[in-house]
């Protein structure tokens, strides 16, 4: 920005209205080879202006060498903004205090503070940080100490939300604790888990709100185009697609036919929670982008878009 600057000229050239906020979900790449076709992704929906991408990590870090490489190139290579999963599950808190380092010393701004699934024998008493509450808390401890050298800057912190029952909480209202209990150790945003009714995402806002928690629920939605995917994050997630949108994407001609009906769906299902009053959209691409800028083009998100400064 030039020294002549002037106030009139920065506000002739600033946004008059704002959409609602749009994010994306990313994987590692496995290989070389996959990390060039994730490259074309990440270009493709970068013409999108999203708010930020998320790149995931699995439980225990195994594939620590690649978050990095994948949150290294969206910062040097891309105007994107990375929110990077933190799992907390099978880490001691030191080995969690020298990753949140690392990833704030490469200019990572955003984080996704989880507590990640349990392997197959493993005990949450024996972790350090059991839970996402207490690793928002070693955020903030961290963010604190750095507050000099972050240029009096904020780390933005994500956590988990589950318009369902999670699959290990006895109640929804032991769900809403938990969200409270987050917000308060200091996070600013949430993300749901997957879910295919819209309903289910309203009865969230509503005891979320009735519970005083006031962060953003951003909705995370996954195009449902394929089938077989759809059954692979029911047995993950516990959470059912419906049954007349598996029977439809199955009789489907061809997977042209299935795209359609796919992205009829996931549209609809988006129109329905923005009409809720979700502030945003955040899209599970599992790496390809086609079906999510199918979900884009059909939806519209300037229907949505508020004057700057006015209540939606």
């Amino acid at each position: 920005m030039s020294a002549t600057t002037t106030l009139p000229e920065l506000e002739r050239t600033a946004p008059a209205r704002h959409r609602p906020a749009l994010s994306y979900e990313l994987f590692p790449a496995r290989s070389d080879v996959s990390f060039e076709r994730l490259r074309e992704t990440i270009t493709q929906l970068e013409a999108t202006a999203p708010d930020h991408v998320s790149v995931t990590s699995r439980a225990g870090h195994g594939n620590l060498a690649r978050v990095l490489e994948l949150t290294e190139h969206v910062l040097a290579e891309t105007s994107l903004r990375p929110l990077v999963h933190l799992t907390s599950v099978g880490s001691t808190r030191a080995q969690l205090t020298t990753i949140i380092h690392a990833l704030l010393d490469r200019g990572v701004r955003g984080l996704l503070a989880l507590r990640g699934d349990q392997p197959a024998g493993h005990r949450l008493e024996d972790d350090e940080i059991p839970f996402a509450r207490p690793l928002v808390e070693l955020i903030r401890t961290i963010e604190h100490e750095r507050t000099a050298g972050l240029a009096g800057g904020r780390v933005s912190i994500g956590v988990a939300a589950y318009p369902h029952r999670h699959p290990e909480s006895p109640t929804t209202s032991h769900d809403t604790e938990a969200l409270v209990a987050k917000e308060r150790a200091g996070a600013d945003f949430a993300i749901t888990q997957v879910f295919f009714d819209p309903a289910v995402y309203r009865g969230l806002l509503e005891r979320s709100r009735a519970a005083g928690i006031r962060l953003p629920i951003v909705p995370g939605l996954v195009p449902a185009t394929n089938p077989r995917r759809l059954v692979r994050l029911a047995e993950l997630s516990g959470v059912e697609p419906p049954r007349e949108l598996l029977h439809e994407l199955e009789l489907a001609a061809d997977d042209v036919e299935r795209r359609r009906l796919g992205v009829r769906f996931t549209v609809d299902l988006a129109r329905q929670v923005l009409d809720a009053g979700a502030p945003g959209l955040h899209l599970f691409t599992f790496n390809s982008h086609a079906d999510a800028l199918d979900v884009l083009d059909d939806l519209d998100l300037d229907r949505w878009t508020t004057s700057q400064g006015e209540p939606r």
